[in-house]
C-alpha cells in the first residue's frame, strides 16, 4: 500500500489539523516511513515522532520562530480562523478553519513565510517540503484530542527550546528572543 500523496480533504466550514515540515527535514528514513503498510494516521504519528527528535531542517528557532509565530497570528481572520499551533524546530502543527480552499491557504502560508525565513537565514531555494498532512476534524472529541496534541507537542523539547509559557494570547508579538525563549505553542483556550 503506497501512502505518498493521499488526497486532501477540503470541506467548507470544517476545522482542519495540518502538519507541514521544512524541506531539509525530509530524508530517506522519512520517505521509508511514508511507504509503510499502516494506516495513514499511524504513519503520520511515526513521522511526527521522528521529526520531534531530528535536527535535520531545524531552522524554526530564534528570529525565524518569532517571525512565523507572528505571521500565523496575523493571518487569523484573513486566511483562517486560528485555534492553535505549535512550531517545532523542523515542522508546524496547525488547528484552524480555512476561510478559503485549504490548498490556497497552505500555498499562501508556505509561500510568503518561505521567502522571509530564507532571507533571515541567508539561504535560497525550497524552504518547506512540498506536501503537508491534513485531517478534517470529525467531531468535538476529535477537536479536543487534536488541540491537546498540539498543546503538548512542544513539551517534548528540552532547555531553551521548550515551552516557555503556557499562553501566547497577549497582543505583544515582538519578543527579545535572545533573552526570553519564545513559546512554541499558541492556543485560544489558554488563560
Amino acid at each position: 500500500m503506497k501512502h505518498e500523496h493521499l488526497p486532501h480533504i477540503d470541506i467548507e466550514g470544517f476545522y482542519q489539523f495540518v502538519t507541514f515540515r521544512t524541506h531539509d527535514s525530509t530524508d530517506s528514513y522519512l520517505k521509508k516511513l511514508s511507504l509503510q503498510n499502516k494506516a495513514n494516521s499511524e504513519i503520520q504519528l511515526d513521522i511526527d515522532q521522528y521529526l520531534d527528535s531530528s535536527q535535520k531542517g531545524a531552522y524554526l528557532t530564534g528570529e525565524a520562530l518569532a517571525y512565523l509565530r507572528d505571521f500565523l497570528i496575523s493571518k487569523d481572520g484573513i486566511l483562517f480562523e486560528l485555534v492553535a499551533f505549535s512550531i517545532m524546530p523542523n515542522h508546524v502543527h496547525l488547528l484552524f478553519k480555512p476561510n478559503e480552499k485549504l490548498v490556497v491557504v497552505m500555498q499562501k502560508i508556505k509561500g510568503a513565510s518561505s521567502r522571509v525565513i530564507n532571507q533571515m537565514l541567508s539561504q535560497k531555494g525550497k524552504f518547506w517540503a512540498t506536501d503537508y498532512y491534513d485531517k478534517a476534524i470529525r467531531d468535538e472529541r476529535h477537536f479536543s484530542v487534536v488541540y491537546k496534541y498540539i498543546k503538548h507537542n512542544s513539551l517534548k523539547l528540552t532547555g531553551s527550546e521548550a515551552l516557555a509559557s503556557p499562553t501566547m494570547r497577549d497582543s505583544s508579538f515582538l519578543h527579545d528572543v535572545s533573552r526570553n525563549p519564545l513559546p512554541r505553542f499558541y492556543g485560544i483556550y489558554e488563560d
